[in-house]
């Protein structure tokens, strides 16, 4: 039988790691989280349920996911985030697909629990991301952030049961983050040399609630709905305005 190992990434994920640990219990044959240096109990209870557990200093998405990859000797991986756990459908359907034999690259279904609610429209589901893939010839590439899988040309399936996301625990959780990346993605644009006019960021965030409240179905979500399309559109104005702040700084 094939061997699977499990790697996941953490920095202060103690909320988390306990429960993305206990769903993937019998499944893997090794376990890795590559942790950059928490302050909080993540050391704790990684050595508890007797994880292998790395740290190093953090070199962006795509280069810890490389290093923490090159840790494995089993033959597949499955990438999961802290956040993340397999619902009890999934693990079922990955250790049947395990024992069958592996074959080319799986994606998941991820459904995200927003402040206690499951979401499931707003452009956030279905939401399919590529995770179960061979040790061998795979990588990730990009540079600033949304990183992306790069592998062997192989048959690629989606497994039909939901990886659970509980992402978010407040509405200031959900901004920080969201402008983090905004920022990150301002940074790539600018490095590819992209420039907009002084009304994008009020046509994009504009644009993008309108999309995800009422085209993708957003107000189907309730309150939780509203916040979500909200918060995206103000972080598109932080994406735009900071894109044309490095615009300016460096012509």
């Amino acid at each position: 039988m094939q061997t699977l190992a499990v790697v996941i990434i953490t920095l202060n994920e103690e909320r988390n790691i306990r429960r993305c640990l206990t769903s993937i219990r019998d499944l893997a044959d090794e376990i890795i989280v590559l942790d950059a240096f928490s302050t909080d109990q993540t050391a704790a209870i990684c050595a508890e349920l007797g994880v292998q557990f790395h740290q190093r200093a953090w070199e962006g998405y795509s280069a810890s996911k490389n290093y923490l990859n090159s840790l494995v000797t089993s033959d597949y991986i499955l990438s999961l985030d802290a956040d993340e756990a397999l619902s009890e459908d999934l693990y079922k359907e990955l250790l049947a697909v395990k024992q069958k034999g592996f074959n080319g690259t799986y994606s998941v279904n991820r459904m995200t629990n927003y402040l206690g609610k499951w979401i499931k429209h707003s452009g956030w589901f279905p939401d399919i991301k590529p995770r179960l893939f061979p040790r061998a010839g795979s990588y990730w590439s990009g540079e600033y952030v949304h990183e992306e899988l790069v592998t062997p040309p192989s048959e690629e399936q989606v497994l039909k049961g939901i990886l659970e996301h509980y992402s978010y625990y407040s509405y200031a959780d959900h901004r920080a983050r969201a402008d983090k990346y905004s920022y990150l993605t301002a940074q790539k644009f600018h490095a590819a040399g992209k420039k907009v006019g002084p009304l994008k960021p009020l046509i994009s965030a504009i644009g993008r609630f309108f999309a995800m409240y009422v085209i993708k179905l957003g107000f189907l979500d309730g309150w939780a709905g509203f916040k979500i399309a909200q918060i995206s559109a103000q972080s598109n104005v932080v994406k735009y305005q900071e894109l044309r702040r490095l615009n300016r700084e460096n012509k």
